[in-house]
């Protein structure tokens, strides 16, 4: 009886394992389809070696600009003031004033001269903007509130001004793409430098039903040695790259636990990355950023 029993539950056994192999291969397979489909993309690999905790004031840090090794000039999306950073006491030094509150989102610096960028597209040009006797003057770009404004980055080799709508474009609902401002004349081209194609297969992995909501930029920055565009996303954290032709090389995914709304990236002139995110599950702060997998 006892070799009866056994011999029954080998081929009981035997029975379920092969019915659970065969559920289980579809499923297997179906996921394996899935990925290849999506053009899964893991997330970054990246170290942090350096991380500032900032104060109240930088609860809301909407835009961030590097200044030197110590400092870092920003913006937060509820005062007209430039709070500059120090990284070594870690509180702010100075604080500028350039307009009433308003929801200032990017910051760009020229030498003494700072960049303000309203949600609604209005620019302000801030000369001298660390003295007491420093010059404003307001310009509307072809933007408006509904394009929700939140990037701008200077760029040195052309002198002029980079920004990128987070939500509606100029063209449409496809692409968002990145527009200059001319310094020398003030005016913003409507010609864009690049196309950011929102159906590219690089954003596959994060295609939403609405296509414009599939990449929000956040801030934007160019790389000072390879010249690469690097594009910041804050609301389902990720980081576009592009070359300086304007195609796209990779579209990171980033930890929320890490980066919980990341609205601000700069670089410093030797090409390190530094990206600022606001207080939400954690303390606002400026983290410098090492991507590993490039």
């Amino acid at each position: 009886m006892k070799f009866i029993k056994t011999y029954l539950d080998f081929i009981i056994a035997g029975v379920v394992g092969i019915g659970l192999l065969a559920l289980q291969g579809p499923v297997t397979n179906a996921m394996t389809r899935n990925m290849v489909a999506n053009s899964y993309v893991p997330p970054a690999a990246y170290d942090i070696p350096k991380t500032w905790n900032l104060p109240a004031e930088l609860n809301e840090i909407s835009g961030l600009a590097w200044i030197d090794d110590n400092t870092f000039a920003c913006v937060q999306d509820e005062d007209g003031i430039i709070f500059i950073f120090d990284t070594e006491t870690s509180k702010i030094t100075q604080a500028f004033k350039f307009a009433e509150a308003g929801d200032y989102e990017g910051i760009a610096i020229n030498g003494k001269d700072a960049f303000v960028m309203r949600s609604d597209g209005h620019l302000y040009e801030i000369k001298n903007y660390a003295s007491d006797d420093r010059e404003i003057a307001e310009f509307q770009t072809l933007f408006s509130s509904k394009n929700n404004i939140e990037s701008l980055t200077f760029d040195s080799d052309h002198q002029r001004l980079l920004t990128t709508p987070k939500d509606e474009d100029l063209a449409g609902r496809t692409f968002k793409n990145i527009y200059e401002v001319s310094l020398d004349q003030k005016t913003m081209v409507k010609t864009p430098v690049a196309s950011i194609d929102l159906t590219h297969e690089k954003l596959k992995p994060f295609e939403e039903k609405k296509i414009e909501k599939t990449f929000s930029p956040s801030d934007i920055a160019i790389h000072p040695e390879t010249k690469d565009i690097y594009i910041l996303e804050g609301k389902k954290p990720k980081l576009m790259i592009m070359n300086a032709e304007g195609t796209i090389i990779r579209v990171h995914e980033l930890n929320k636990d890490i980066f919980a709304q990341p609205e601000g990236i700069t670089f410093s002139n030797d090409g390190r990355l530094f990206i600022s995110n606001e207080a939400k599950d954690m303390q606002a702060n400026i983290m410098e950023v090492v991507l590993k997998d490039l």
